[in-house]
């Protein structure tokens, strides 16, 4: 299966030069081109995206503020291609699976590809456990013997520490990790935040970002500031921010608990 691939950048002869390149890989299709943001967000409205090449810099919006405009959408692999190598870290911050700078060489752009190829049948995998993971759910509620792991044990340092679920605050993505946030101590724990999400219990913990999980019991104020995004208040005080499909997810699944 081919990867449907969109080129976003206000530059012709780099659109040009990223479709030159692309173009001698048989397994990439480009499904399309966009000069700006706002090209993006209607873009991946419109058409199923496998991988977004994504320039930073664009007229409208940029590419930071087009990903966060179609946040509730069904996200492709992202792949930065900019200048600017000073916005590496807050290219990782939201999953980026690559960042390139201009001017992309082949070797690089081509090992890019490899990357989306591979977290794309990693995400597959994933999402074949997850829908198994929900039969075994339904089968467990029918005889009422569902359960979620009480403890999690995690390496710290030269040591393993057990951590109580119930005493998990929240839960921050960090790439191939996740952070436990439990009063002030953190603990970082090798899941991505779509396996922890899987093995949280939904009824107590709730995905409300693509990088946050909350508890639920920690929740203290809902605020849905847009259509597009919000935030959670916990009880310490601290604010997470929400998209607009977490505060659907939350909603739906504890309004009536948190009314």
């Amino acid at each position: 299966m081919k990867l449907k691939a969109l080129i976003a950048d206000d530059e012709p002869l780099a659109r040009e030069r990223l479709r030159y390149l692309l173009s001698s890989d048989e397994a990439v299709e480009i499904a399309g081109e966009c000069r700006n943001g706002r090209e993006v967000v209607s873009a991946l409205r419109d058409a199923s995206i496998d991988v977004l090449f994504l320039d930073i810099q664009m007229p409208v919006h940029n590419g930071f503020e087009a990903l966060a405009r179609t946040e509730a959408l069904a996200s492709p692999a992202v792949v930065f291609v900019t200048a600017h190598p000073h916005y590496a870290v807050q290219a990782f911050g939201i999953e980026a699976i690559d960042y390139l700078t201009k001017p992309v060489e082949a070797e690089r752009l081509s090992a890019a590809v490899t990357r989306v190829r591979e977290r794309l049948a990693a995400d597959r995998a994933l999402a074949t456990q997850e829908q198994l993971r929900s039969v075994l759910a339904g089968l467990a509620d029918a005889t009422n013997s569902e359960r979620y792991p009480t403890r999690l044990l995690v390496p710290n340092g030269g040591k393993d520490t057990f951590v109580t679920v119930t005493e998990i605050d929240w839960v921050e993505a960090a790439d191939y990790y996740c952070c436990l946030h439990v009063g002030p101590k953190s603990f970082m724990l090798r899941e991505t935040i779509k396996q922890m999400a899987c093995t949280l219990d939904p009824r107590k913990f709730v995905r409300i970002h693509r990088s946050i999980i909350v508890n639920v019991d920690r929740v203290r104020e809902i605020f849905h500031a847009s259509r597009s995004e919000g935030a959670v208040v916990l009880h310490s005080g601290l604010r997470l921010r929400m998209s607009r499909k977490g505060w659907q997810d939350l909603i739906a699944s504890h309004g009536k608990q948190m009314r």
